[in-house]
């Protein structure tokens, strides 16, 4: 089977920001794999505004360049590995918008999660796995948490994420499960495309 296109998706654009941090590492593992092909994709190089169409995805196209940009960029993907950075106990604003913006182009792939901050983004990861059932996606259980104590020495450069064994161990129980999830969730997207083909 030809390997799985997976997408981590840089959750935040501000300056400075943590995330890019994340993504490097969870993309450097999953890079080793056999089973996956990855690749970064940052929001700052999709610069939709905030949601304004006037008629949501799910029942129309965007005449937004941009937006239709990030949707075919979301449809060529097997599955996504979000990072998530927790505000006052949500998701980035940022991060939700991209969500919004994109529909039938999420269904029935698997959706990832490293989170971090003071409880490692665990709230943050809540909301974001209720956002991807609602878009037809499939979230995955094990996610990774980087919490306090961990997320500071990487952000002063004490230490780099790839140094902290329990982060790299949860992060391979997370891309293993991933993986499963992408590769029968692809074929199930291809068996349903050859049944309605033959109809």
């Amino acid at each position: 089977m030809e390997k799985l296109r997976t997408g981590i998706i840089i959750g935040s654009t501000r300056e400075g920001r943590f995330a890019e941090k994340a993504a490097s590492w969870i993309y450097e593992l999953a890079k080793k794999r056999v089973d996956l092909d990855v690749e970064l994709v940052d929001l700052r190089d999709y610069p939709m505004p905030f949601f304004e169409d006037a008629v949501p995805p799910a029942y129309g196209s965007s005449e937004n360049s941009q937006v239709r940009s990030w949707q075919s960029r979301i449809a060529s993907l097997d599955g996504f590995i979000f990072t998530a950075a927790e505000y006052n106990r949500g998701p980035t604003a940022v991060l939700k918008n991209a969500l919004d913006y994109a529909y039938h182009e999420w269904s029935n792939k698997p959706a990832a999660f490293v989170g971090y901050g003071g409880v490692g983004g665990a709230r943050a990861v809540e909301q974001l796995r209720l956002h991807a059932v609602e878009l037809q996606m499939a979230p995955i259980r094990t996610a990774v948490h980087i919490l306090l104590p961990d997320f500071l020495a990487c952000r002063s450069g004490e230490k780099s994420l790839s140094q902290i064994e329990h982060l790299n161990q949860g992060a391979e129980s997370m891309l293993d499960q991933f993986a499963w999830w992408a590769k029968a969730l692809k074929m199930a997207r291809e068996a349903t495309a050859q049944r309605e083909e033959a109809v």
